[in-house]
């Protein structure tokens, strides 16, 4: 029986945005299917009560800096060379989350997802901004004017509030997390764990 491994995603979060690069590996590795759920962190935030890392963890001595230490190790792990951190972060994520979204209901998910992933993740691009959003997608030979109109469908919207509120109900506080079966874990450095669940069968 195939195995799958339900990721919880956000395009607002760098280690979304490095665990995408090494789950294919581990599907390909493991058989295992991958399930891109799209939520809002922002709304996972608010329902949890969570932070973001700088807020929760910015007046504890040395813990940001083993972040970013634990971070550079995962890169230099996994070659992840052309990671570079936004510098427009925080990027309200509401447009291209729904465009995510609304590109899976186009048929073009896949080519959305890894265009709207390098503009964040590798070429600093402001992806808030609707006119910004608009030339990545042109560029990346996508119908921008649809997918951006289909972000102010209603069900579109109403499909992402109710996967944000599943994956809170499902026990997430933040991003990424991955399920596979009823076991949850969180972060990039579970990515390991999340292999060995897979190859338990």
């Amino acid at each position: 029986m195939t195995r799958t491994i339900d990721f919880i995603f956000d395009f607002g979060s760098p280690n979304a945005y490095l665990s995408w690069k090494v789950l294919p590996q581990i599907a390909e590795r493991t058989g295992a299917k991958i399930n891109l759920i799209p939520c809002l962190l922002g709304g996972i935030f608010k329902i949890t009560g969570n932070q973001a890392p700088n807020l929760a963890f910015g007046n504890i001595q040395g813990k940001l800096a083993y972040e970013n230490l634990e971070t550079r190790r995962f890169i230099a792990k996994h070659g992840l060379s052309k990671f570079a951190f936004n510098p427009h972060f925080p990027v309200n994520t509401l447009l291209i989350m729904r465009g995510l979204i609304a590109a899976q209901r186009l048929g073009v998910g896949e080519a959305y997802l890894e265009a709207v992933l390098k503009a964040m993740w590798e070429d600093g691009q402001k992806m808030d901004d609707p006119g910004v959003a608009a030339a990545v997608l042109t560029a990346a030979g996508l119908d921008a004017r649809a997918i951006l109109a289909a972000t102010q469908d209603p069900e579109v919207k109403a499909e992402l509030a109710a996967n944000t509120d599943a994956a809170a109900a499902r026990g997430t506080f933040g991003i990424p997390t991955f399920f596979v079966g009823d076991e949850i874990f969180f972060g990039k450095e579970r990515l390991g764990q999340v292999e060995e669940e897979v190859l338990k069968g």
